[in-house]
């Protein structure tokens, strides 16, 4: 009876082997569907990639910074319509026209020459 016992830890051994091994198996297959899964409702999903992301980014980032200096630009337009308004209102005739040059950035005086 001595001789029979190594021999059925032997045979377990050899079952928790095979069992282990059909689990790894088990867990290989296992991983593959789940990435199939994932991968199958990304695109379902219509994720962008890192590098569309980055372009995307960069494109909003040019067109804040494009906003941000035409917002400077309209201030200073409406500045100079409010100064133009004040001294319009102020010289009733020959200051109007005068401010119009101005504001049309006009530097020449060929009207006041003759």
């Amino acid at each position: 009876m001595s001789g029979g016992g190594p021999k059925v830890f032997d045979d377990l051994s050899r079952l928790a082997g095979g069992a282990l091994g059909a689990l790894g198996g088990l867990r290989s297959e296992i991983e593959e569907m789940v990435r199939q899964r994932v991968e199958r409702m990304a695109n379902e999903l219509d994720l962008v990639t890192r590098e569309d992301f980055e372009i995307a980014r960069e494109m909003a980032a040019e067109a804040r910074a494009e906003n941000e200096e035409l917002v400077a630009r309209v201030t200073a337009l409406e500045e100079q319509v409010a100064q133009v308004s004040k001294s319009g209102s102020s010289a009733k005739s020959g200051g109007a026209k005068s401010a119009r040059r101005k504001a049309a950035g006009s530097d020449d005086d060929t009207d006041t020459a003759d």
